[in-house]
């Protein structure tokens, strides 16, 4: 930007020079010129580092979570059926007995559910109409909630019709023209309609496809669930599902989607998500435009193979979290299932399990907790790229994606037993699907940012498209800032169309039209009408203030983990250390990856010579107020750090999900915390904290009362609007 700038310039001042522009008034144009891109280049470091930020902890939960089932799953492997963990858990992992049974449309039946004359929401008749769907869309619209009786028959015929449908939908553009193609909507109701405000209502002329995620995080999703089959049955040809990672009952359980069905329909919630997992089962894996485009959610892998893909009995996989039973055949040739030799007589508790991306934990567990980066493409940001490029060499993954994928296979009592490899290799394949990311390099490596699926490079797309034939791949997965992005010679284009995903200002939503001659076309939009009026600084500065905020929440729930690493720098205990040490312990802790140096002009506000008092500074962090005063700080500081974990725990537990678990359920709800964490938590200290927060005192916990219990109020929140960021200008 420097040279060319200048250049360009110095040619501009010479040439207003012979005109009748004086040169001091053109420098002064020039001057401002200068300073208004260098301003905007620092507004856009600012986003780019504040971006990142929401993406790794983001993408730490989900890594979480997978860790935390897995833990399930070794619970349930090597555990008896008596024992009282596995007990605890084990409703989890059993195929729904309800939904195999061939009357399960019966215990769904919805004819004798009445509904009240008082009821004043949509009403609907079967088949659909299009004035239903109308009715249906402006209903929601407005805030209202469709009757249990019409969600239940409209599931029903929505898992009817999908049953039906291949794993991967082949689509014309012949006959409606022009595709629309949508990406994750993560339960934003607003930009469901503000799509079909601008684009038009799915028609016969008008045919959308939908590639998945539409459900969690947030408040709309069964909402948008709905619009959506009811679309699909009404024209079944022209509106497409492609199924998510988060179309998952287990990642449900800690995104908010559990939560969002048992609130809105506390009676017969628990229906409507059993419902929910099978009819997820049956989405379908991909769409294919013309028999050349494909589009899936996550992406591909250097063994992806759409045969497979669309010979896999996708219905089995009601969780993807988890492979299939694998089917075992002894030396003899006798085939056993979901069996295993137990000190030398076979047993009948479900096989050892494989991981998303890593072993088993009989096995060294890969470091999860080594991130690889994204990188930043952006010229504007040097000091952000050279701090990424060092966190990418100090997270050198120590194990290729293939050899990791066969050792995956390989973690089973192969003496005497072999896998049955084709379920292995087509739950392999779905995973990829809907877990993997793009990355600018070549070649194919563990996802561990997220835990699971993998990365893949150019040559893989390239290989891919080319085996079958295809110009362009479409996936969703990421959000991306301005609701789009091309990568790897614009033969991956990735769409995302909820917007203010993070934070309201924090990218644009879009969408895809799709023609006959397969160009794409993007349009973006803000739901928000608010953010469409903030400024480009106003919008940055709403979003990194949330960013940070985030962030010092991370970093207060490892205030201990924190104290030590720094006391392992300040080796004569004097209570200071340098900024480069501090960056250097934080980043160990934390592990999200982030540009500390760059940032610490923002979480550090006092130095003395280039030197932190680190225990001050811990103390400036944002402060806790429980609404009791009986718990540990220790536990406390456990609770906080651990409440995702502790929150998908207790559903988990709450089997019969009336929101309320007993003490002795709590208790083992911590007992299994701190097996997974590999920490000791007295009895004693677990009673104190449940009857601290049972307020009622009625024997049981409220879950929603109990993640409620302790909040964070963030010290930076009583600061001006928008904080001077002279130390991050210069």
């Amino acid at each position: 930007m420097g040279c060319g700038a200048t250049k360009s310039n110095e040619l501009q001042l010479k040439k207003y020079q012979r005109g009748s522009i004086g040169v001091p008034a053109m420098r002064a144009a020039l001057l401002i010129q200068r300073w208004y891109r260098q301003y905007v280049a620092r507004l856009e470091m600012r986003r780019r580092c504040t971006w990142h930020i929401f993406q790794s902890i983001e993408y730490a939960g989900e890594q979480d979570q997978i860790k935390l089932y897995n833990f399930f799953g070794y619970l349930m492997d090597h555990f008896t059926p008596a024992n009282s963990e596995r007990n605890l858990i084990s409703h989890i992992f059993r195929e729904n007995e309800i939904c195999r049974d061939i009357e399960w449309e019966r215990y769904f039946c919805y004819k004798n559910i009445e509904v009240p004359e008082l009821y004043s929401g949509p009403h609907l008749s079967f088949p659909l109409t299009v004035s239903n769907v109308a009715d249906l869309v402006e209903a929601f619209k407005n805030k209202q909630q469709l009757h249990t009786r019409y969600v239940l028959q409209l599931l029903l015929e929505s898992w009817k019709l999908l049953r039906m449908l291949p794993n991967i939908n082949q689509v014309s553009t012949c006959q409606t023209k022009e595709i629309t193609i949508c990406g994750d909507l993560h339960g934003h109701l607003e930009d469901l309609l503000l799509v079909f405000y601008k684009n038009g209502m799915p028609s016969v002329e008008k045919s959308y496809v939908f590639n998945g995620d539409f459900v969690d995080r947030g408040k709309d999703s069964i909402e948008i669930l709905l619009i959506l089959f009811a679309f699909m049955l009404l024209y079944p040809n022209n509106v497409h599902l492609n199924r998510g990672n988060h179309e998952d009952y287990i990642v449900n359980l800690r995104y908010g989607f559990t939560k969002e069905v048992l609130g809105k329909y506390r009676l017969h919630g628990k229906k409507i998500l059993k419902l929910l997992q099978k009819i997820f089962s049956w989405l379908p894996l991909a769409t294919v435009i013309d028999q050349k485009v494909l589009i899936l959610h996550g992406g591909i892998s250097d063994t992806t193979d759409l045969n497979i893909i669309a010979q896999a009995d996708r219905h089995k996989y009601v969780s993807t979290l988890r492979p299939p039973k694998r089917r075992w055949v002894a030396s003899g040739g006798n085939s056993t299932a979901g069996r295993h030799k137990v000190n030398g007589r076979m047993d009948n508790s479900l096989q050892r399990h494989c991981s998303l991306a890593y072993n088993s934990p009989l096995r060294s567990r890969y470091n999860f907790q080594s991130r690889s980066m994204q990188n930043f493409s952006s010229k504007v940001n040097l000091a952000v790229e050279e701090e990424l490029k060092e966190q990418r060499r100090m997270a050198g993954l120590s194990q290729s994606y293939h050899d990791l994928r066969s050792s995956l296979s390989s973690d089973s009592d192969s003496d005497n037993y072999e896998t049955y490899e084709d379920d292995s290799n087509e739950w392999k394949q779905i995973v990829d699907m809907l877990w993997s990311d793009p990355m600018p390099q070549d070649g194919c490596i563990p996802n561990e940012v997220r835990g699971g699926g993998c990365y893949w490079g150019p040559d893989v797309t390239e290989k891919v498209l080319r085996r079958h034939n295809l110009q362009l791949l479409i996936r969703s997965h990421e959000c991306k800032q301005e609701g789009y992005e091309f990568c790897h010679n614009r033969k991956v284009l990735t769409i995302f169309s909820a917007s203010n995903y993070y934070e309201v200002g924090s990218n644009r939503g879009a969408y895809i039209r799709l023609g006959p001659d397969l160009v794409p076309h993007f349009i973006q939009y803000q739901a928000n009408r608010s953010t469409r009026e903030l400024t480009l600084r106003q919008s940055v500065g709403e979003t990194e203030r949330s960013a940070l905020r985030a962030l010092r929440e991370q970093l207060f729930a490892h205030k201990s983990d924190l104290l030590y690493a720094f006391q392992d720098y300040d080796t004569d205990n004097t209570g200071w250390i340098s900024l480069k040490h501090w960056a250097t312990a934080v980043e160990a802790v934390l592990r999200l990856g982030l540009p500390w140096r760059v940032l610490r002009s923002q979480l550090v506000t006092t130095t003395q010579d280039g030197m932190l008092d680190y225990q001050g500074w811990l103390r400036e962090l944002p402060i806790t107020e429980p609404k009791t005063e009986l718990v540990q700080q220790s536990l406390l500081e456990t609770m906080y750090k651990q409440r995702s974990n502790l929150e998908t725990i207790f559903r988990i537990i709450d089997s019969d999900h009336s929101g309320l678990i007993s003490f002795e359920e709590f208790r083992q709800t911590w007992k299994l915390l701190s097996s997974h964490l590999k920490m000791e938590i007295s009895d004693e200290a677990i009673l104190d904290m449940a009857v601290s927060i049972d307020f009622n005192k009625d024997g049981s916990i409220d879950i929603n009362e109990f993640m409620e219990a302790f909040r964070l109020v963030d010290r930076t929140m009583n600061l001006p609007s928008e904080p001077n960021h002279t130390k991050t200008d210069e």
